[in-house]
Formats: structure tokens, C-alpha cells, sequence
């Protein structure tokens, strides 16, 4: 009885941690692609709830084990389940990382249209004009570009983010692993 209790604890956090995780790890580059800060922030902290909470996952299995971890596919499973967590950690600190960049580019925004206000040019925004939002000086058709900061013609966390996209994809199929081995040996 309590072996069915542990199972269903154990599936149970596998169910509604590993999904809620993985989708927010996933799509965090996408939210720092639109810059969208206050999204990017809401995925990093919904990483870092359900990052502890699939601690649960660990330790209900841990319990179900008891004492089988001479096996090989438990032992395999705990394993990749700790290098996912390591992997995870990394792209919270990316997470972090790329919202404070995006809040610096904002301010940094905000800075250049408040002096271009003052200056007295109207500041343009994207979809204004039917363009790309960059202010032009000659009437629209490209010859002379007013300079935007380096924050507004790069890409704001570029690195982070193809970093969270190629490690939500290889800790999701670590996921999976780890699914076929307790399926196939469970």
C-alpha cells in the first residue's frame, strides 16, 4: 500500500512539475526575442518553483527505490535526473541574466527618446510609419539613419537565449529518457 502511495506521489510530481518546467524553459527564448521583460520574468520565477518542486520527483523515486539502486537503470535514471537539474540551474541563471539585460535596454530606450524628446524630434516607434521604427532623416527613403543605441539594432541576449534553446531541448529529451527507462524497466 504505501509502495502505491510513493508511485502515486511520484508520478504525480513528474506530471505536474515536468511540464509546467519544460514549457517555461522552452519558450523564454521566444519572450526575449519580443522583449518582452515581464513575461521573461514571470518564466524565470515559474523555472524556479517548479525546479524545486521536481525535487519531488527525486525523492519519491528515491523512496521507491529502496535499496535497488545496485540496478542499472535506476542508477542511470538518477543520474541524468541530476544533470538535468545542473542543466536547469544554468538556464535559470540565463533566465536571470537576459531580463536584466532587457530591463537595461528599456531604460536605455527610454533615455534616448526622453533626449530626443527634449531635443524637440519626434521619437518613432515600431509600426509608425509603417517601417521598422528607426527615425529617418531624409524623408523615408534610407540615405541617412539617425544612430539608435547598440541595444536597439543588436539582439538583446543573444547568447543566453541560444543557449536556453539548446539546453530546454536536451534537458526535455533527458526527460524523456529517463521516462523510457522507467517505462520499459518499471
Amino acid at each position: 500500500m504505501a509502495d502505491h502511495l510513493l508511485l502515486f506521489f511520484h508520478i504525480g510530481f513528474a506530471i505536474f512539475t515536468l511540464g509546467p518546467l519544460t514549457a517555461a524553459t522552452m519558450s523564454t527564448p521566444r519572450y526575449i526575442r519580443k522583449r518582452n521583460v515581464v513575461v521573461v520574468r514571470y518564466l524565470h520565477r515559474v523555472t524556479q518553483i517548479y525546479g524545486v518542486g521536481t525535487l519531488g520527483i527525486f525523492l519519491f523515486g528515491l523512496l521507491l527505490a529502496q535499496g535497488d539502486l545496485a540496478e542499472v537503470w535506476l542508477s542511470a535514471s538518477m543520474t541524468l535526473f541530476i544533470v538535468a537539474l545542473v542543466l536547469l540551474l544554468i538556464v535559470e541563471r540565463d533566465q536571470r541574466k537576459a531580463a536584466h539585460l532587457l530591463e537595461v535596454a528599456a531604460a536605455e530606450s527610454a533615455g534616448v527618446e526622453a533626449q530626443a524628446a527634449a531635443a524637440g524630434k519626434p521619437a518613432a516607434t515600431e509600426g509608425e510609419d509603417g517601417k521598422d521604427g528607426k527615425d529617418r532623416e531624409d524623408g523615408g527613403d534610407g540615405a541617412a539613419e539617425e544612430k539608435r543605441p547598440a541595444a536597439a539594432d543588436g539582439d538583446i541576449a543573444q547568447v543566453e537565449r541560444g543557449r536556453m534553446a539548446a539546453i530546454s531541448g536536451v534537458v526535455a529529451l533527458i526527460w524523456l529518457v529517463i521516462l523510457l527507462l522507467m517505462v520499459w524497466n518499471g
